[in-house]
């Protein structure tokens, strides 16, 4: 996948500061994002932001969401996702970007 496919797509993370599932999560969405680096990132505490998190139904930490440059969420995994996973989610992401042929 190519980084500009990327273009426009964001990860976003739910973390807790007491949470060790949240810093593995954070180490693989660090490489999903140093191989794609138009990838944006946001990680929001749920406890500065529980309006946020109930607004998304963020009922566990870590929590991450992919959404396309639209904002539509594509892609969540409660728990450690694998950068194999983000990056097919990703790719999920980026394909509803793209322009349909007709």
């Amino acid at each position: 996948m190519s980084d500009s496919v990327a273009h426009g797509v964001q990860l976003e993370l739910y973390s807790s500061s007491f949470c060790a599932a949240c810093r593995q999560t954070r180490a693989v969405l660090g490489r999903v994002t140093g191989m794609l680096p138009t990838l944006a990132l946001v990680e929001h505490d749920v406890a500065a932001v529980p309006e946020l998190a109930e607004s998304n139904t963020i009922v566990a930490t870590p929590t991450v969401i992919v959404r396309n440059a639209e904002g539509k969420e594509t892609f969540r995994a409660a728990g450690v996702p694998t950068v194999e996973q983000v990056l097919r989610a990703v790719a999920l992401a980026a394909s509803r970007n793209l322009p349909t042929s007709e």
